[in-house]
């Protein structure tokens, strides 16, 4: 999805016990050796197919569970000054064109920051971040603040945020006073809100299914 919106440097924050994650984008010899010698050209070009350029893929690590914010936060240098996209993994978003290809082709537009939206039940805002709307063509919103998992007779909207996000580097003086916000975490939300007065923010109703894997239906 990342390469599909023409993004060609990762970076992994991950946690104890990830190693697997970035073997996966490394050569295997092993592997690519069997399918060789099986006769399994398809196979063999998908394999390769997923390497990278030496020095476009790199990690570091969360030592602890700090929040959405802290993880995004640990990759600061190695985003510097840079406008950035986050993707979280557990949100998984079936689409063609990819749902960040289609919110790079909206951020050429209008830049600024923007995340990938979508309306929930009323009954579930506690469980998102939620955008407070100022204006809404049905595709494109545009937000003048949003609140971190609020209850539902207090949620601006139901329009919330998941894990898809193109932003700007200015986050980072934000994310940088590691201000704990809902359930004792630094949250990424929070820093973005503080950044709505100089930065324009929008919302992207993406053209896809997402599957939320933190949950067991979307699991």
């Amino acid at each position: 999805e990342a390469r599909d919106a023409g993004i060609e440097e990762i970076f992994f924050v991950t946690g104890r016990g990830k190693t697997v994650l970035l073997d996966h984008f490394d050569q295997s010899f092993e592997l690519e050796q069997i399918l060789k010698e099986r006769g399994s050209e398809n196979n063999l070009t998908l394999v390769k197919n997923v390497m990278s350029k030496p020095g476009q893929i790199s990690s570091t690590r969360q030592q602890k569970p700090l929040g959405l914010g802290h993880a995004v936060w640990c990759a600061r240098h190695f985003v510097a000054n840079d406008p950035f996209a986050v993707l979280l993994a557990d949100d998984l978003i079936l689409s063609k064109p990819g749902c960040l290809k289609q919110m790079m082709d909206v951020y050429n537009k209008t830049g600024g920051n923007i995340v990938a939206s979508e309306e929930v039940l009323p009954e579930h805002t506690n469980r998102y971040g939620i955008l407070d709307v100022v204006e809404d063509d049905g595709v494109l919103v545009k937000a003048k603040g949003l609140v971190e998992k609020p209850e539902p007779d207090k949620a601006p909207s139901n329009l919330c945020i998941i894990g898809r996000y193109l932003l700007q580097p200015e986050v980072f003086d934000h994310l940088g006073k590691q201000e704990q916000g809902a359930g004792g975490e630094i949250q990424l939300t929070d820093a973005l809100a503080k950044t709505v007065k100089k930065i324009p923010f929008h919302g992207l109703r993406f053209e896809g299914t997402r599957f939320d894997c933190g949950s067991k239906l979307g699991f």
